[in-house]
């Protein structure tokens, strides 16, 4: 994350024209700082895409109207609010910009509204923040989708109130700002997933503007490819850098995942080791990356044909087996790791683990799927003899009580611990198992591990049941 400096109407991108072969193009002003590399440094307006964005943009400039700005990172999000904020009537004014994806909670509260001396440890002086120095200008908030809930409420009452209250501060202080926020996250999905306020989206989503990927409008890229190789060209001391034929039909064919930043470390690294002013598409090494990119197409395609094969045989409990399938292979591929599993699986731990329990797939047989044991536990007719309790349960063929083998090591429960996420279900039938004495309700309940086990996963069945 990098807090931006103050910046004035000169550090707006500057557009450029030389003629209809190079169309206008939106730059930084150099130097630009490094921490600020991952971001598109330069966006142009040749496809008919951007030219509708362009429109929009000269259209919406002049108005105190929020905007909210997506895409993809790499696309030139900042650069668009830079540009509205340079055709805006506060151009004269301080554009100040932060990225709120990388700074804690407690720190971004008070970057945003400021803070009063003695208000936390460190607070040796009081300061103002972002939206008391961007007074009269524009605010730009790049990654608004990562706030955390608490600052999106903090953040809703500042756009309503047009007013801020520093932290340990008691009277709010006008503002005058026009805030442009943008993300790379579908603020529409999160207000559903309850990871976005939903009224705070209303008010940011006044104007919205959209930047397509790069490989969605594929008439900037050679035009951006110009630039960049005139950029870096004089840097390296070349005379005039061209690209080959082939080497542009190569910029067009690849869908360039990284967007305008990773155009211009592409043209940067070629022309490093290129040793002719024309670029050839040896030069460039992106044919293995766009074959990695494009086997995900493959690889469902490869699905979808072998699911229809499935659905011609026919076999019992089809969807089960799908799933099962599907689980199992996540498990391994994150190295049966559940949080990434289920992250991978957009579905949650509890419900992975119910999965695994039910397909047998949990580690050290903790949960495994055993309908016996879960029936003992359940209360069942049919006791099954546990590891390391053959004294508990009845010999079949009667005489002296075998010697019982050597216990494992024993869960303790207290009372305490009915409260908590397996529940008074499990302790009950925890009580239930062989060889756990009966204790009272306050005492604490013994049980061996396979029976804490074999538990855990009746527990488990009966809560998604």
């Amino acid at each position: 994350m990098h807090v931006m400096n103050n910046f004035s109407s000169a550090d707006a991108p500057e557009p450029s024209s030389k003629g209809n072969e190079h169309p206008p193009v939106l730059v930084f002003q150099e130097p630009r700082s490094p921490l600020l590399s991952i971001r598109a440094s330069a966006l142009v307006f040749q496809d008919p895409a951007s030219r509708n964005l362009l429109n929009q943009i000269e259209l919406i400039a002049p108005s105190d109207a929020t905007v909210l700005i997506t895409g993809e990172t790499g696309t030139g999000k900042e650069l668009v609010a830079r540009h509205v904020h340079a055709l805006s009537e506060r151009h004269d004014a301080l554009f100040g910009a932060l990225n709120c994806a990388a700074l804690t909670e407690s720190l971004i509260e008070s970057e945003l509204f400021g803070h009063e001396k003695g208000s936390f440890t460190g607070a040796l002086t009081s300061r103002n923040g972002w939206f008391e120095t961007a007074h009269n200008g524009t605010l730009f908030l790049d990654e608004v989708g990562d706030l955390p809930l608490g600052l999106q409420a903090k953040l809703l009452r500042v756009l309503q109130e047009r007013e801020v209250v520093r932290v340990g501060a008691r009277q709010p202080t006008p503002v005058d700002v026009r805030v442009i926020v943008a993300t790379n996250v579908n603020l529409e999905e999160a207000v559903e997933a309850g990871r976005f306020r939903a009224d705070l989206y209303y008010r940011l989503n006044v104007v919205q503007l959209r930047l397509l990927p790069l490989r969605e409008r594929p008439g900037d890229i050679l035009p951006l490819a110009r630039h960049f190789l005139e950029k870096y060209g004089k840097r390296l001391g070349y005379t005039s850098p061209q690209l080959s034929a082939a080497s542009e039909r190569l910029l067009l064919s690849y869908h360039w995942p990284g967007n305008i930043r990773e155009l211009e470390n592409a043209i940067h690294r070629a022309l490093l080791v290129c040793p002719f002013d024309i670029l050839r598409p040896e030069d460039f090494r992106i044919s293995l990356v766009q074959t990695a990119i494009e086997s995900p197409a493959v690889s469902t395609q490869s699905l979808e044909s072998a699911i229809h094969h499935l659905c011609e045989r026919n076999p019992p409990r089809l969807f089960e087996l799908i799933e099962e399938m599907a689980i199992r292979t996540a498990f391994e591929f994150c190295e049966q790791n559940q949080v990434h599993t289920a992250r991978l699986l957009d579905i949650s731990r509890n419900v992975l683990r119910h999965r695994l329990s039910r397909y047998g797939l949990l580690p050290n047989g903790g949960g495994g799927r055993n309908p016996a044991d879960v029936d003992t536990l359940a209360g069942g007719e049919n006791p099954v003899r546990q590891p390391g309790l053959e004294a508990a349960v009845p010999h079949p063929a009667g005489g002296d009580q075998p010697r019982p083998a050597p216990s494992p090591p024993l869960w303790k429960l207290s009372a305490g611990d009915r409260g908590q996420s397996e529940g008074s279900a499990f302790l009950r039938r925890a009580e239930q198992a062989p060889g756990v004495p009966k204790r009272r309700h306050t005492d604490s309940v013994a049980v061996s591990e396979p029976v804490m086990a074999s538990a855990k996963a009746a527990a488990v069945t009966l809560r998604a049941d």
